[in-house]
């Protein structure tokens, strides 16, 4: 089993702003701003709060297109990887599911991702605290690479305009959006029902903060990661045995979304004990 460590969620040019760890302990990642069909707005939080409702609190503006915008009720955004069972009113055939397209997507087909490989998606984190009753970013606290959800690959769907697509996927931008439609490397990854080494857990969730979830090693800046060191043993896409710093700690590439691990038992032991103990 190959284990893909994905980027996802606001980023610098994206958002433009960290994702919050809310003082009870849960991630929500906020996916980046886009022209899709769903909006900030849409996406429930709890039975009071919405993400725009989330958002506002914690920034007026949003950063889109490399501009600083406001941030309105009509807002979009794109919900990938759609991981979050309560965010929307699902369909009762609902699955988990991420879609990829052009690059990104040609990496994972030649680095040989198929069903029965797991993402762990990771973004950038930090932590928040409620300020006379108003949410805000703790300024004392570092920005941080958290992992915050998996999902277990149970089918690959490439999707074009000859794809009969079932009705609970109808609003994954993969699924509805024209221009991805009509591209060759347009991929939904739909999770499977159940873990296949553990069937008592479902084959796609997310995380409430645990520091073994952060990639980040303490003191650093979060792309200066405190991987255990049998990772300097394998191949991971992306980067190279430079990425091994002499200060003791691994260098995670700037851009890129999706780094591929090869096969190997101990990052796979390490994956699944990931699972066990934060979902």
């Amino acid at each position: 089993m190959k284990i893909i460590l994905s980027r996802k969620g606001f980023d610098c040019e994206n958002g433009g702003y960290a994702s919050p760890v809310l003082p009870n302990g849960k991630l929500i990642s906020l996916p980046i701003p886009s022209s899709d069909v769903i909006k900030y707005s849409d996406l429930k939080l709890d039975d009071n709060k919405s993400y725009f409702d989330l958002m506002k609190e914690l920034k007026p503006k949003i950063k889109y297109n490399k501009e600083w915008c406001e941030l309105t009720k009509e807002t979009k955004c794109h919900l990938d990887p759609d991981i979050y069972v309560d965010i929307l009113k699902r369909d009762r055939d609902w699955k988990a599911s991420f879609g990829q397209i052009n690059q990104s997507q040609s990496h994972l087909l030649n680095e040989g991702v198929r069903e029965g490989d797991l993402f762990l998606f990771f973004g950038w984190f930090r932590q928040t605290i409620l300020n006379n009753g108003k949410l805000c970013f703790d300024k004392s606290a570092p920005d941080l690479h958290i992992l915050f959800g998996y999902l277990q690959i149970g089918k690959i769907i490439q999707v074009n305009n000859k794809t009969k697509i079932p009705k609970w996927m109808k609003f994954h931008p993969h699924a509805v959006d024209e221009d991805r439609i009509k591209t060759s490397t347009n991929t939904i990854y739909v999770t499977r029902k159940n873990l296949t080494w553990d069937e008592g857990l479902s084959g796609a969730g997310i995380f409430r903060f645990n520091k073994e979830l952060v990639l980040t090693k303490e003191g650093l800046s979060r792309s200066k990661w405190g991987l255990p060191d049998f990772f300097k043993q394998v191949k991971i896409s992306y980067h190279s045995e430079k990425s091994w710093k002499p200060e003791g700690y691994f260098k995670s590439v700037d851009k890129g979304q999706e780094f591929v691990i090869e096969n190997n038992e101990d990052v796979e032991n390490w994956a699944k004990s990931i699972i066990k103990n934060n979902s």
